[in-house]
């Protein structure tokens, strides 16, 4: 078990029901007279931040999804706490965020700024969007474009998290409802989900599954057996808190479908990974992007262009460009 320092990669979701997926003054070409090579500028910071270390696409991604779902896509999670308030990025749900996720956008965002043309032209929240599309195409997987337009927030407190991220023990129902109050369906939600064949959990987020799991199962029988003995002996019982396994054991660093077929072998390394198989509610669609590679990464493209309309700044008084990714103006 190698040790790894936040590297969680869990696509927890909030609850927000003000929220809606729309895709109003969003563009792909939104920066075209603005900023033209802005996408060309992210993807080459990115590229670099990869290229120093692997962590960078869990923690990009991880980033990406914690930012949309507490306050929208708008860049509130990069702000840093200040003596007068705790941001989001400190409050504990968000605490395991990989440092990397972070530093890539604020290194993109140079970059960007260093264009006269572009400078203070592009929100942290766009460039946020276009890295996580950059990292996950490093990863091996599918390569999109993406929606820009987006201002970034006003405001980041880390009471504006409290109860929108669902724990690893998250049941079908517990997940349905918080992508349903935000727009996104079970499809969305499954497919998002699929994001679980990059990265790492943390021993503490299913130890539960491994030992004293019931009166009547010492190990929770969704596990595949074999893996569950891997993980007990990757989790010792008194665990190092930096210690964690990967979320998808067989390709643990590409970008594939592979997540599917593991929960086929109850070897969904969470309770709300393994759930997506054992509910016949979801079970279908499981099997039937296990079987088509395909398939599952055009439908994740798909969830995740949903996902990045979700609770958008677009108009004047919503929000601003940010000088400083992790400061307001």
């Amino acid at each position: 078990m190698a040790k790894y320092r936040n590297t969680l990669l869990f696509l927890t979701l909030p609850s927000l029901l003000l929220f809606c997926v729309s895709a109003e003054n969003l563009r792909r070409d939104y920066y075209a007279d603005i900023c033209p090579n802005v996408e060309n500028i992210v993807r080459t910071a990115v590229t670099a931040k990869f290229k120093e270390t692997i962590v960078t696409i869990p923690g990009t991604l991880r980033l990406f999804a914690h930012d949309c779902f507490v306050q929208g896509c708008d860049g509130s999670i990069l702000i840093a706490s200040t003596p007068e308030n705790t941001a989001e990025r400190d409050h504990p749900d968000n605490l395991s965020i990989a440092g990397d996720g972070f530093d890539t956008v604020g290194r993109a965002k140079e970059a960007v700024d260093a264009v006269p043309q572009c400078e203070n032209k592009v929100s942290c929240a766009d460039i946020l969007v276009m890295a996580t599309r950059d990292v996950v195409y490093l990863a091996g997987g599918p390569s999109y474009e993406v929606e820009l337009g987006r201002l970034d927030g006003l405001s980041s407190t880390s009471t504006s998290v409290n109860g929108k991220i669902p724990q690893a023990s998250s049941n079908l129902d517990q997940l349905n409802a918080i992508f349903g109050d935000l727009g996104l369906s079970q499809d969305d939600m499954i497919a998002l989900s699929g994001a679980h064949t990059l990265g790492f959990s943390h021993c503490s987020n299913f130890a539960n599954r491994v030992r004293n799991f019931s009166k009547y199962y010492p190990v929770d029988p969704t596990l595949n057996r074999t893996y569950a003995a891997q993980l007990q002996e990757l989790c010792p019982t008194n665990v190092d808190p930096t210690l964690v396994a990967p979320l998808d054991p067989i390709t643990t660093l590409r970008f594939d479908n592979q997540y599917f077929k593991n929960l086929q072998m109850g070897m969904g390394l969470l309770t709300s990974d393994q759930i997506l198989y054992e509910d016949t509610r979801s079970r279908p669609t499981v099997n039937k992007w296990a079987k088509n590679s395909h398939l599952s990464a055009q439908r994740f493209v798909i969830a995740m262009t949903r996902m990045g309309r979700v609770g958008v700044k677009t108009k004047p008084g919503q929000g601003n460009i940010r000088r400083n990714c992790f400061a307001f103006n």
